[in-house]
């Protein structure tokens, strides 16, 4: 069993022109949303194996304050550029190469809209999108390269 966890990070600051999009940092707001859904996740027991993040400042923070909550090191967070500006095919891609890490049962997935909440509805129809700091989870009896072509067992939204 392979478990996805869609992340969309939680809220940011707005637009600001002395300010890359990259550079918004999460609002006050935001801080406390990542804080207390990665408190509730870690209350159930999640431990995802892989944390991905965008290198997006809001993502990373997001990433690190689930971290914190889940008991996983900081340094553990793997940051990769495909995740900012990205496609449903690249976050596809992205997951279904963890099939050369025979290790990694679970991954959570800390990105950005519209691409997280497409793949969510592509992956389940019942999920209409993610506002920030939602949690897509995705249960697949499968490998990861099925992600996207076989139907998950269970698709859920933890918001």
């Amino acid at each position: 069993m392979k478990t996805l966890y869609l992340v969309r990070h939680a809220q940011a600051e707005p637009p600001a022109a002395a300010r890359s999009d990259r550079e918004r940092a999460l609002d006050a707001r935001g801080v406390d949303d990542a804080a207390r859904a990665g408190a509730r996740l870690a209350a159930r027991g999640v431990r995802p194996a892989r944390l991905i993040a965008s290198p997006a400042l809001r993502a990373l923070t997001t990433a690190q304050l689930f971290a914190d909550a889940l008991g996983i090191a900081r340094g553990r967070i793997v940051i990769d550029e495909r995740l900012y500006a990205s496609t449903v095919e690249t976050l596809l891609a992205i997951v279904r190469a963890l099939d050369h890490e025979p290790d990694v049962d679970s991954v959570m997935l800390f990105g950005h809209n519209p691409e997280f909440s497409d793949l969510a509805r592509r992956l389940s129809p019942a999920i209409a999108g993610l506002h920030t700091c939602a949690v897509a989870v995705f249960d697949l009896d499968g490998t990861w390269r099925e992600l996207g072509v076989r139907a998950p067992l269970r698709a859920a939204l933890d918001a």
